[in-house]
């Protein structure tokens, strides 16, 4: 028996000798999970199994109908079962699983400010009314766009997911000495989230904080619902021969776009998800199968663009604390890299079956080493492709320069005033500044044009 906690679910496995079915159900006054297999006999020790973190209070065993086996998980909060059976693979046997998921927990232990989700949501919508714009959609009357008043910044945090690939019962790579990828990749992702965490205008969510298994969609699924702006998936490669070295970037590869965004409208599950909107996020239900089509393209291509030019800018930097497998940023169709609208990549920190890497990988100073350079890589774009209503944004637009021909917006201000007291057209004005909606902030730069 092996058993694994995560903040929103215990995964509970048990290796088998051969296939076997079970019967799992529960029972109250007090709260109890029942696992039945028949034929079966337990051959570990339930007493030495580590319940830490788990919903879990005790295990109990024993016999049943003779040759049957019966344990009963004595659980501390309500949980939501589901099990499954799992064939033999390169490291285990015979598995049957058994999910404890906790209702109404998430899966991050430090979930977003909802004021921060409700902003992103906010910049989303404005997002997709450009897009709509540009294919023949009808924006606002200038006049209602012209009257509203600049509204204080936000001066919110670029959010970045940080995901430790493998977890739990998949280990990984295995380097010639026995360390284990899904160790290494833990510690340089913990290493990241202080060094995000400590930069100011940045936060870190973790998509997993533990040794727990995330599935592949779930982990893009809970980066969503974190709002994040960029996704990170750290990993440590792996091949039959000890010789290669080095570190690699990944970004989604252009067919893995294509494929993904007709799988996300042929698929009813990712349809749900989805056009069908998540958390309200990018929500295509009201369009014809044509433009959700055409939407959703847009925003793949634009999302994959970022995520090629934040590759670049980390691999840069990797090249300058370890030596590169490939010079430039490598193209596969990565499940974990497949969200329409974040920027993702996959970074291979180095080779664990190269025996001078797995060393170097198991070292705290490297690790800190790689994490600061993925770091200095993400960084690097956003301070020059800040999000609209970032701390980033707000301290680019405040050390602009705005004698001439420039006017930083003041509490109170509205565009038509603006236009008004410079003495230029509003609809100049607004061409010039490429303002497409009537949001205005204050501390935001309007270039004015000559009239």
């Amino acid at each position: 028996m092996r058993l694994w906690a995560a903040p929103d679910h215990s995964r509970l496995v048990f290796d088998l000798s051969s296939p076997a079915q079970a019967n799992v159900f529960t029972l109250d006054n007090p709260s109890r999970l029942v696992i039945d297999l028949d034929a079966s006999q337990l051959r570990s020790d339930s007493d030495k199994l580590n319940l830490q973190g788990s919903a879990i209070e005790a295990v109990r065993t024993g016999v049943r109908n003779g040759n049957g086996l019966r344990i009963v998980l004595d659980l501390k909060r309500e949980v939501e079962p589901e099990h499954f059976s799992l064939a033999p693979n390169e490291q285990y046997g015979h598995r049957l699983v058994v999910d404890l998921t906790y209702p109404g927990e998430s899966a991050v232990e430090d979930p977003i400010d909802p004021i921060e989700a409700m902003i992103r949501e906010q910049e989303i919508a404005a997002q997709r009314a450009q897009a709509e714009a540009k294919l023949g959609g009808k924006p606002q009357s200038p006049a209602a766009e012209a009257v509203k008043k600049a509204q204080p910044h936000p001066k919110r945090d670029i959010i970045i997911a940080i995901d430790a690939g493998h977890g739990g019962e998949d280990p990984g790579a295995h380097g010639p000495h026995g360390t284990r990828e899904k160790d290494v990749v833990l510690d340089i992702a913990r290493q990241l989230q202080q060094i995000v965490n400590r930069t100011e205008g940045f936060k870190a969510v973790m998509i997993r904080d533990g040794d727990y298994y995330v599935g592949l969609r779930q982990r893009t699924r809970i980066a969503r619902e974190q709002k994040a702006d960029f996704f990170v998936s750290i990993h440590a490669d792996a091949f039959t021969s000890a010789r290669p070295n080095g570190s690699s970037v990944f970004a989604l590869s252009q067919g893995g776009a294509s494929s993904e965004t007709a799988k996300w409208l042929a698929d009813s599950e990712n349809r749900a998800d989805l056009i069908g909107g998540v958390d309200g996020n990018l929500s295509l239900q009201d369009k014809d199968e044509v433009l959700r089509g055409v939407l959703l393209d847009l925003t793949m291509t634009a999302t994959l663009n970022d995520s090629l030019a934040i590759g670049g800018q980390v691999l840069d930097r990797l090249g300058r604390v370890n030596r590169l497998h490939k010079s430039r940023v490598e193209q596969a169709g990565f499940v974990v890299l497949k969200s329409p609208d974040i920027p993702s990549l996959l970074v291979e920190t180095g080779f664990i079956s190269n025996p001078t890497e797995e060393q170097q990988l198991k070292s705290a100073s490297h690790q800190r080493d790689l994490a600061q350079a993925i770091f200095s890589g993400m960084r690097a774009h956003f301070q020059q492709n800040p999000p609209p209503a970032s701390l980033l944004a707000w301290q680019r637009d405040n050390s602009r320069n705005t004698a001439g021909n420039e006017y930083r917006i003041q509490p109170g201000d509205t565009l038509s005033e603006i236009a008004s007291r410079h003495r230029v057209p509003l609809a100049m004005l607004k061409q010039a500044n490429e303002l497409n909606g009537d949001a205005i902030r204050v501390g935001q730069v309007l270039r004015i044009p000559n009239s």
